[in-house]
């Protein structure tokens, strides 16, 4: 994670403006030495993907929530073992890496469980009987490994009670000591060696041994018995047997764990409730990412912010109130915006955020690129309406021409291009028309939500009243609005169609009213929602609250 990574993104359902803004500023911010990143807040409109392809921008990252999330974060390397290993080997991962905890992971990298420090420390300081539980049904292949040690002889048929026995060379001999089915760990003597195997030892490990005497080998594949030479000594042998048990066996199983996707703030919670040194991370498929541990949480700040085109909480991030906002760069008005500390706020009465954007470009004398010029230009002749908008001024204007001569583009021709492709709305249903442009209001406590759609002409959207209506219906009824209109707007015609749904929706009919003898009026000179589809419903609602 880049603590110094700073997002810069527009507004919910975002616009062209809202998205050419965020990559504009971000490029800005990147040229003054800043690790800028433009996001967006949702899907992007036709006319959006248009440009972007046109000018060679890829989408800027979809931010989801201001508050970080654990895959955003720097983890601990996500150090792991196969479920088939040692413990043994287990614990020299864990002390080579200086970790607390090993996940235990299938080849796909799939959390199977967890191995940590206090598993071994339970064996090396547990009671020989539970260990040797263990130990029953650990194959030779695993004993020797634990050991460093070399098979001499393996036997398919060998068998181990689990029990360990140190069979030192004495006077009395071996009659004293049960061997039967044991790990015995003996010395260099072919003689004791045989007689141990004739006494039924299920494992017969041998310190301080070049080799074996080939007489043993063949007493040992009579008696099933496995013979393995140890690379330690007797006092080492004897202690790493016991970490010779599969990690399968040992492992923590359903460990307490975290997805990527969850909140740093979230997770810090969780932790409070267990007492474990760290966590696995894990993605949507169980393959482990990393791991977490309180040090994380308490060293993860805030995200920084940058607001283009919009300054409203309401219509920005998820958790914004969590995130560290430093700028905004706006034409709207200023609602419910409010922080900890002096944030840098630029907000003028002009028809487009990037006309702002440009200018801030000329103003500090950085060269804006060709391609980014264009970029620029379709989003203030986007929410300009080409100039028709009444939230035009001329420094838009002086702008765009500005911007098109480093673009090398004809205003008029990339106009049409960029309209024809926002107005054209085949193929997709009212649901998808409904969602692609909207925004919400609270005004005078009046739930509103205002939708608009580019057409070529107010007959295609009075051509699907009744499916219009229907949708408008039952989206104002889920979202529980007072009033929720669907605009139509047909810059050609230069009017608006107007859909109203809801229990004011009357009040939309007042501010909008219905020529007599029609049912859609179109509403000439009626195109901006900001500057003045808002303000005449604002009026009729501040009239009856």
């Amino acid at each position: 994670m880049d603590q110094n990574r700073v997002y810069v993104t527009g507004h919910k359902h975002p616009d062209t403006d809202s998205v050419a803004s965020a990559i504009g500023y971000a490029f800005y911010k990147r040229a003054n030495g800043i690790k800028a990143v433009p996001c967006r807040l949702g899907k992007l409109s036709a006319e959006t993907k248009y440009l972007l392809k046109r000018f060679g921008f890829e989408q800027p990252m979809l931010l989801e929530d201001a508050r970080f999330k654990l895959g955003e974060i720097d983890l601990d390397e996500p150090v792991s073992i196969a479920p088939d290993k040692t413990l043994r080997e287990a614990i020299q991962i864990l002390q080579k890496n200086n970790r607390q905890i090993c996940g235990v992971v299938n080849k796909e990298g799939k959390l199977l469980g967890i191995v940590t420090r206090s598993d071994a420390a339970d064996i090396s300081m547990g009671d020989t009987d539970s260990t040797s539980k263990l130990l029953q049904g650990t194959p030779p292949e695993c004993i020797s490994k634990a050991i460093d040690g070399r098979i001499i002889y393996n036997d398919p048929l060998t068998h181990i009670n689990g029990k360990v026995g140190v069979i030192p060379m004495t006077s009395m001999g071996l009659d004293q000591f049960d061997v039967k089915e044991r790990i015995v760990i003996t010395g260099d003597d072919p003689k004791a060696q045989e007689d141990l195997i004739r006494r039924g030892a299920g494992v017969l490990i041998v310190v301080r041994a070049e080799s074996i005497a080939p007489n043993v080998i063949e007493v040992a594949k009579e008696y099933h018995c496995s013979v393995i030479i140890s690379g330690h000594g007797t006092m080492n042998t004897s202690r790493y047997v016991y970490f010779a048990p599969r990690v399968s066996s040992i492992m923590t199983d359903k460990p307490v764990k975290f997805y990527a996707s969850e909140l740093v703030e979230d997770a810090g919670r969780k932790m409070l409730r267990s007492r474990f040194h760290a966590y696995p991370v894990i993605d949507d498929n169980e393959k482990l990412l990393g791991y977490v541990s309180r040090y994380h949480v308490m060293n993860t700040g805030s995200k920084k912010l940058i607001l283009v085109d919009h300054n409203e909480f309401a219509q920005s991030v998820k958790g914004i109130e969590k995130a560290e906002v430093l700028e905004v760069i706006d034409h709207h008005r200023i609602n419910d915006f409010s922080t900890n500390r002096p944030v840098a706020f630029r907000n003028e009465i002009i028809g487009s955020s990037a006309t702002i954007v440009a200018t801030i470009f000329r103003e500090n004398q950085i060269p804006l690129p060709k391609n980014l010029a264009g970029l620029i230009l379709g989003a203030i002749l986007s929410d300009t309406l080409k100039f028709q908008s009444p939230t035009t001024t001329p420094k838009d204007i002086a702008t765009a021409q500005f911007l098109a001569g480093i673009a090398g583009l004809d205003i008029d021709e990339f106009a049409m291009d960029m309209f024809s492709v926002s107005a054209n709305i085949k193929g997709k249903t009212v649901s998808e028309l409904l969602n692609q442009d909207i925004k919400f209001f609270n005004i005078d406590g009046c739930k509103t939500m205002i939708s608009q759609v580019i057409v070529t002409s107010a007959d295609t959207a009075r051509a699907m009243e009744h499916q219009v209506q229907d949708i408008l219906d039952t989206f104002t009824k889920k979202k529980g609005l007072d009033l929720c209109l669907m605009v139509f707007t047909s810059i050609l015609e230069n009017g608006s169609v107007v859909y109203a749904s809801g229990d004011k929706a009357m009040w939309a009919f007042e501010a909008f009213p219905n020529k007599p003898g029609e049912t859609r009026t179109l509403q000439t000179g009626m195109l901006s929602r900001k500057s003045q589809i808002l303000p005449r419903l604002t009026a009729v609602v501040q009239k009856y609250s």
